[in-house]
Formats: structure tokens, C-alpha cells, sequence
């Protein structure tokens, strides 16, 4: 385990030297990429995001990355980095940008829409031409066809809401009769709910779309939920592929590498004079994970590689 942590620290501090040396010593950078820690995941998205803006031509000496809390002591030492655009990667780095008040706009990926909404919250801000992201949370409408791609007897969704999801089942509820769904919803406020709420909203579904909410769906929670769902042969089809490899039968999700490249996208429109869009990004490319021996458990065989193609062509994407 010490092996495998000190790889991935390696490697976002490999990273991390790749672009600062490529700086030009005195030359101020055209885009500062700033990750909240050395996390591998963004490590992976901020040399994406390097190379696809490479790619289009900028110069890698107009690039540099800093972690959070170094940019956190520029920006008190009043000597804050002057690029032309900040790109944060997850929830801390957005935070020490939006309180420290930065003067480029910050365009903040790799970030939960709660997270991000919080923040803006919390510092009194909303989105605009300064300030926009594009959230790690995959639209609903591609969730909703992805159930009905791998799931086409499925007619039965339900979610478990928390404080933070409320406003995505009032958002399902608008959108699940145009993919011939009816939704049902239990909301959970406290960690006791589970034992009442999960079992009643099991019984009345086929499938299980778990919703981002921290409240809901955590390192505490999840075991049961898969286990509880598995019991009654209600597929769950979840968010990342961490649940899928935990038990989950499916989930839809855009890796490091997708949200650096649609990332570096938005950043060439800023370095060629467009303002930064004043809502939300939705991301663009993404993966479809399948957890095939639970799926054959449950008698499904759905083929992760088919659904992503089919997800594509119903979303007019190359």
C-alpha cells in the first residue's frame, strides 16, 4: 500500500515538475492549472489538459500548475499569478480561488455540482463570464437512457434523496415520463432513515439510479445499499466506477483524461477572446462501466462497449 501511494504521488509530482520547468523563468503563464492535492486522478486530468492545449498550439511555456495550498499562500502574500485563465481541479482548489477573489476568470473542473454550488454559496457568487465549471455529474437525460438501453423492461425508477439531491428528483421528475419511467423517491435525512426508507423504495422498483449526495451514497453507506439492492435483485446503476467495481451493475462517468481534453476545449475559446460560458458545462465524453459478474447474477448481460457506442449516437457524438 506505502508502494502504491508513493507511485501516485510520484507521478502528479512528475507532472507537476513537467509543467513548472516548462515555464519560462520571469514569463508570467497563460493558464495556471491548479489541483487541490496530489491526487492521481488529478495528476491524469491536468496533463490532459496540457496536452490537448499543446496540441492546439499553445506554447507548454505558457502552462503551469500549482496545488492549492501553494496558490492559497501567493494569493495572502499578495503576489498572485497573472495568467489569462485559472483552471482549478477539484473542490479545494475552486475554494482557495473563489475566496482569494482571483483575477482571471477560473473555469473549475473535476467537481461535484454540490460541491461547486456550495462554494458559490457560500462566497456570495454565481456563475458568469469569470466564473464557470464543468461539472463532474453526468446529465440526468444520459443516465435516463442509459437505463433504458441496458434496461428496456425496466419501468420502475427510484432514487434515494438527500439534502443535496433534492433538487436533481424534482429535475428527474420532468424528464423520466419521456424515457417511459415513473419515478419513485425516498428521501433520507439521517442515517437511521436507511433501515425503513431503503427496503419500502426497493420494493416498489426495478432499478436503483444513485444520485451524488454525500449524505446518501459514502464509504458508510454504500455496502448496504449494494447489499440491500442485491437481495431483492434491483440493479443499481451509480456514478463512478468505484461503485461499479464495489457491486453496482452500471455506471456512467467521464474519466480524468475526458474531463482534461473538454476542459482544454473551453480554454482555447478564452485564450482566442471568448468570455467563459455563465452557466454550467455538462461533460461531454464519457465511459460506461459494467459490473459483469453481478450483472450475470441478476440475469442482465449488458456490454459496456455497445452502450457507450449507443449513448453516442443518441447524443449525435462522433
Amino acid at each position: 500500500m506505502a508502494t502504491w501511494r508513493s507511485s501516485l504521488l510520484g507521478l502528479a509530482l512528475c507532472v507537476l515538475g513537467t509543467l513548472a520547468w516548462a515555464q519560462v523563468p520571469g514569463a508570467p503563464a497563460r493558464v495556471v492549472i491548479v489541483s487541490s492535492d496530489t491526487a492521481a486522478v488529478y495528476a491524469q486530468a491536468a496533463q490532459a489538459l496540457a496536452d490537448g492545449l499543446v496540441r492546439q498550439g499553445v506554447s507548454r511555456s505558457d502552462i503551469s500548475q500549482s496545488f492549492a495550498s501553494e496558490l492559497v499562500i501567493r494569493l495572502k502574500s499578495g503576489q498572485p499569478p497573472h495568467p489569462a485563465i485559472f483552471v482549478t481541479l477539484g473542490s479545494a482548489a475552486t475554494q482557495a480561488l473563489v475566496e482569494g477573489n482571483a483575477q482571471a476568470p477560473v473555469l473549475s473542473a473535476l467537481i461535484p455540482r454540490h460541491s461547486f454550488e456550495s462554494i458559490l454559496r457560500s462566497n456570495g457568487r454565481t456563475m458568469s463570464g469569470r466564473l464557470s465549471v464543468i461539472y463532474l455529474d453526468q446529465p440526468l437525460a444520459r443516465q435516463l437512457a442509459l437505463i433504458r438501453l441496458a434496461l428496456p423492461q425496466a419501468r420502475r425508477l427510484g432514487v434515494l434523496c438527500g439534502p443535496e439531491s433534492l433538487d436533481r428528483a424534482t429535475e428527474l421528475k420532468t424528464l423520466v415520463s419521456a424515457y417511459g419511467l415513473e419515478l419513485h423517491q425516498a428521501v433520507v435525512t439521517q442515517p437511521e432513515d436507511f433501515s425503513t426508507a431503503l427496503p419500502r423504495l426497493l420494493n416498489d422498483i426495478d432499478v436503483l439510479l444513485a444520485l451524488a449526495d454525500p449524505k446518501v451514497f459514502n464509504s458508510s453507506t454504500i455496502q448496504n445499499i449494494l447489499l440491500a439492492s442485491f437481495h431483492e435483485r434491483v440493479p443499481l446503476v451509480a456514478f463512478s466506477p468505484a461503485y461499479v467495481r464495489a457491486g453496482a451493475v452500471l455506471a456512467v462517468y467521464s474519466t480524468p483524461f475526458q474531463a482534461g481534453n473538454q476542459a482544454a476545449d473551453v480554454v482555447l475559446g478564452v485564450l482566442r477572446g471568448q468570455v467563459l460560458p455563465d452557466h454550467a458545462i455538462e461533460p461531454s465524453d464519457f465511459e460506461v462501466g459494467v459490473n459483469v459478474n453481478v450483472a450475470r447474477a441478476l440475469g442482465l448481460s449488458p456490454d459496456a462497449a455497445q452502450l457507450r457506442m449507443a449513448l453516442r449516437r443518441q447524443e449525435h457524438q462522433p
